[in-house]
């Protein structure tokens, strides 16, 4: 699964205090061919974030020391291109409306009995970062060549003045 057709490496950040829900669902995520780096401290997720390596976070609200939607709106402030997916036990249609208008990309409720919505999540999200660095790309290609034709003009211009 490694790299998306834009490069991006399939990794992604668990951000969530318990230790063994990261460890199962972090597994199940390897074996479906994702990196995935699990964070227990969510006052050390920024620091993380900054270093640029991962594009996908999967995190949880209600932790000690940093709450999950004051994390999803540092993230978002940060770089709104990284994509966040609340996995949560809060069952409350404010915890999916909040993370929702707060810019999450989904919110997948634990315990993670079937693991297709998340995967299904995941997917969606690398997906839509590879469009839009795909577009990204096209847009860098189309500048270069308008520039050596804008170059072209320019120098097809001077020699017409120098002939005259």
């Amino acid at each position: 699964m490694g790299q998306l057709r834009s490069g991006i490496q399939r990794t992604i950040l668990h951000v969530d205090d318990d230790r063994q829900l990261t460890d199962i669902v972090d597994a199940r995520l390897t074996s479906h061919g994702y990196e995935v780096t699990a964070l227990h401290d969510p006052t050390k997720a920024m620091d993380r974030l900054v270093d640029g390596a991962f594009r996908v976070v999967l995190l949880d609200v209600a932790m000690p020391g940093l709450h999950g939607m004051q994390l999803l709106r540092q993230i978002k402030a940060f770089d709104g291109g990284i994509q966040v997916i609340i996995l949560t036990g809060l069952l409350t249609m404010t915890t999916v409306l909040e993370s929702m208008r707060a810019g999450a990309e989904a919110c997948i409720f634990k315990p993670v009995t079937d693991i297709e919505p998340l995967l299904d999540a995941i997917s969606k999200s690398f997906d839509k970062l590879d469009r839009w660095w795909l577009t990204l790309d096209e847009l860098s290609r189309r500048r270069r060549i308008e520039k050596v034709f804008i170059e072209q003009d320019c120098s097809s211009a001077a020699t017409v003045g120098e002939e005259s």
